[in-house]
């Protein structure tokens, strides 16, 4: 058990030590702020219900491909949910021009969402596969930059994502 501690302590100080590389500062200027502010923005929780329950309401394609999107965002929202609140790890303490959505840090729901959904219609749309999952990518990194999770709850999000995208569509 000793072992597992200090290897999960080692991991900790490793993210935070590439928080504080990567991460912007308040002297970052003006206009990357706002691009990272718009991109971390473009991967909440509005734009990610939107992008399953606009194609469920106008059906563009066959709705069985929003709804595998549908799925994959709820359950990995109610993962994410429970995994924080069991975890419990606090928040990167300099936020860049956005409030904090909560107190927990670990995994990063935006990171979840925004992949959960880009990356389920990457599967169904091949040739769009490379700008969705580069954006839910994208939208991940937007929350390190700006200060409000470090690397490892992003990459935590991202796998919780990618996981759950592949059980929903194994299953649909």
């Amino acid at each position: 058990m000793t072992r597992v501690l200090r290897v999960i302590g080692q991991l900790s100080e490793r993210d935070r030590g590439l928080y504080l590389r990567w991460s912007l500062s308040k002297d970052s200027a003006r206009a990357l702020r706002e691009t990272w502010i718009l991109i971390t923005h473009a991967g909440g929780t509005t734009v990610s219900i939107a992008a399953v329950a606009l194609p469920l309401w106008l059906r563009p394609w066959d709705r069985s491909v929003t709804w595998v999107a549908a799925a994959s965002l709820a359950i990995s929202h109610l993962a994410v949910q429970v995994i924080k609140r069991f975890v419990g790890r606090p928040r990167p303490s300099k936020p860049i021009g956005i409030d904090h959505p909560d107190r927990f840090s670990f995994p990063s729901g935006h990171a979840t969402s925004s992949l959960a959904v880009t990356l389920a219609y990457a599967v169904a749309f091949p040739h769009f596969a490379v700008p969705l999952v580069g954006f839910g990518l994208l939208v991940g990194w937007s929350r390190v930059a700006l200060g409000v999770h470090y690397p490892g709850d992003v990459l935590a999000g991202q796998v919780i994502a990618s996981a759950t995208v592949l059980g929903v569509s194994l299953i649909g």
